[in-house]
């Protein structure tokens, strides 16, 4: 009998690893496609080269998520893949078909919209949209890293040529 109950807890164990590191797959082609616009958007948000190629390490416990400029750069380059509205907040439906056209993108999707929707709302009352896009931005850095759907660096390296 406990043997059959450690073989029970080890399956859900391994079954909810395999899911986040799924979760931080899919996250990591979805940085590497979304990053492919920065370039794009550096002189229009006003991003130095140096705050740019930091930028590419956003997923790193080094990289803090502070400059105004970041903020502007992320509105920039979500609105070439449609993924606000008018008023700089997030598209629920776009957002979450933009991530689902990546490999298993469906496991990821909900969640990913539900947590930047989520700081969204902390940070409502911050009038300057790259401001509050910046703080939405760290926030959900922080909360995609608690809940294991955060890409390690290698991964979204592996992914780049791909996009």
């Amino acid at each position: 009998m406990v043997s059959r109950w450690c073989y029970l807890v080890s399956a859900i164990v391994l079954a909810s690893l395999s899911s986040v590191r799924g979760d931080a797959e899919v996250m990591s082609h979805v940085t590497a496609h979304f990053g492919k616009a920065l370039e794009e958007c550096r002189q229009e948000s006003g991003l130095s080269t140096e705050i740019m190629e930091e930028f590419k390490h956003f997923w790193s416990e080094d990289f803090e998520v502070v400059h105004r400029e970041l903020g502007c750069a992320i509105i920039c380059m979500s609105n070439k893949f449609s993924l606000l509205q008018d008023d700089t907040r997030i598209h629920h439906v776009n957002m979450n078909d933009y991530v689902k056209n990546f490999p298993n993108g469906e496991i990821l999707a909900q969640k990913m919209v539900d947590l930047i929707h989520n700081c969204e709302k902390q940070y409502d009352d911050i009038t300057d949209e790259c401001s509050r896009v910046v703080k939405v931005a760290a926030c959900f850095k922080v909360d995609a890293k608690r809940d294991g759907i955060a890409p390690e660096v290698t991964m979204i390296e592996a992914v780049m040529e791909k996009y």
